[in-house]
């Protein structure tokens, strides 16, 4: 019997990518709540999920026959990995592929939309013409000329970004958890330490993993030594950040505005709740998006079709490991 991949985000799939996923196993499109998803999954062999679901204990022991998990991201902190593990479920991710990840410009390109988006008051600024008020001088922004960017996390997104900001006439600096070779830094970037970067930086964005080194990287003691009134950016993962050291920031105005696309503990629903999510009801200078960051038709139609041969290659690895075993079990031919 052919094993079953159940897709639990389905909308708007790659046909390419379900083609070739097709061409190894049952696949079953969906578009599930957390209701139907622990009813719906019992009988997968794999489970593709986007970022909807947190996939934790209670979905493993929904799925007594999962094999693996296939999600389209980098991070992978809404899977319980040591559950997964403890249960021998592979996680075929995104995560590491650093030669096709070179050609994933979407959250790069984000970053500068949140940039322009909160140094310009451009929602603000619509809100306010849609109800038919012209009122300029209620919006008066910020150049990013002649600023300073600190980009904390120097890897494939963080150098994206440097490039782009460089082209607007921004002084660029960085650091990084990691050691960073001289030569592999580009013309015009400087490698700082970073309290420094703290210090010095006019708009300060974040591009590390999320990982157990960077929990809260970013606490009271960091954002206590920000420049004051600077401008911070985040489209790695929410839990890089103290919210709260963050919401002391902005309500003490050490922090001019935040623009961020994580947050976190986050869920498909019942964000409301979350402090931040509070103050920017009521406050212009914070600017949220839902995690939509890598989210563009491009980049979809691209990290699913790459990933599905992933998936296929895994299938067709776990099949000869199965006949492999069944052949050792059988009796030998008299």
């Amino acid at each position: 019997m052919a094993p079953t991949i159940l897709i639990a985000e389905s909308a708007g799939f790659s046909q390419q990518g379900l083609l070739h996923l097709e061409t190894a196993a049952k696949v079953v499109l969906a578009d599930l709540d957390r209701r139907s998803l622990l009813s719906t999954v019992r009988n997968s062999d794999v489970l593709w999920v986007r970022l909807r679901h947190r996939i934790d204990r209670e979905v493993f022991e929904a799925a007594p026959q999962l094999r693996a998990i296939a999600t389209p991201t980098t991070g992978l902190n809404h899977i319980d990995l040591a559950e997964a593990v403890s249960r021998n479920i592979q996680i075929i991710s995104l995560r590491d592929e650093v030669e096709f990840l070179k050609g994933i410009y979407a959250t790069a390109e984000h970053t500068m939309a949140l940039i322009f988006g909160l140094l310009r008051h451009i929602p603000g600024a619509h809100d306010h013409a849609v109800k038919g008020q012209w009122n300029r001088d209620l919006f008066v922004g910020r150049e990013l000329f002649g600023k300073t960017a600190g980009i904390i996390g120097y890897g494939r997104i963080g150098r994206m970004v440097g490039r782009y900001l460089r082209a607007f006439g921004v002084r660029v600096i960085v650091s990084d958890i990691r050691e960073v070779n001289p030569a592999q830094a580009e013309e015009g970037i400087e490698r700082v330490p970073l309290i420094d970067l703290l210090r010095n930086s006019d708009l300060i964005t974040l591009h590390v993993p999320f990982i157990e080194k960077t929990r809260r990287l970013l606490g009271p003691h960091e954002f206590t030594n920000m420049k004051n009134g600077v401008w911070f950016i985040n489209t790695s993962r929410g839990e890089i950040v103290d919210e709260s050291a963050l919401l002391r920031g902005l309500i003490e105005n050490r922090i001019a505005g935040a623009a961020l696309d994580v947050l976190c503990d986050e869920r498909s629903s019942g964000m409301s709740e979350n402090p931040v999510v509070q103050y920017a009801k009521s406050h212009g200078n914070v600017l949220i998006t839902p995690h939509i960051a890598g989210c563009t038709f491009e980049s979809r139609e691209k990290t699913e079709i790459f990933l599905a041969g992933r998936v296929v290659s895994f299938l067709a690895q776990l099949h000869e490991h199965q006949r492999a075993i069944s052949t050792a079990a059988s009796p030998a031919l008299l």
